[in-house]
């Protein structure tokens, strides 16, 4: 696994085909949670708030978003045509990203880490 010093390096090294999904991922993520704390962790861009909040990643066929199980479960009827599982929704590159979706999604991370004791 390569170590990646930041997100903005990670996407920066990503083969050029998936810079610019990679990019607009951070880029809405970004905007849906802008008190979390940036950082890589398991090799990927991790956004954190009160813990793990959320974690994206390319992958060989897909984009990987990683909201922890709690966020694919409260959004899985809007999630119905990507692959999922446990903590994992899979993009894949040749399908439109629901951006909106994703960022319903943060946002849910959001409250549901701020609201941790």
């Amino acid at each position: 696994m390569k170590a990646y010093a930041s997100i903005k390096e990670y996407i920066t090294l990503a083969s050029k085909d998936k810079r610019e999904v990679l990019q607009k991922m951070y880029t809405e993520i970004k905007s849906a949670a802008p008190k979390a704390t940036e950082s890589i962790k398991y090799g990927m861009p991790t956004f954190e708030l009160n813990g793990n909040l959320v974690h994206f990643a390319a992958m060989k066929g897909h984009l990987g978003f990683y909201p922890a199980p709690s966020g694919v479960e409260a959004f899985k009827e809007k999630l119905l045509a990507f692959d999922t599982s446990k903590g994992c929704i899979r993009f894949p590159y040749d399908k439109k990203i629901p951006y909106a979706v994703v960022k319903q999604i943060v946002r849910f991370r959001v409250k549901e880490n701020t609201s941790k004791k």
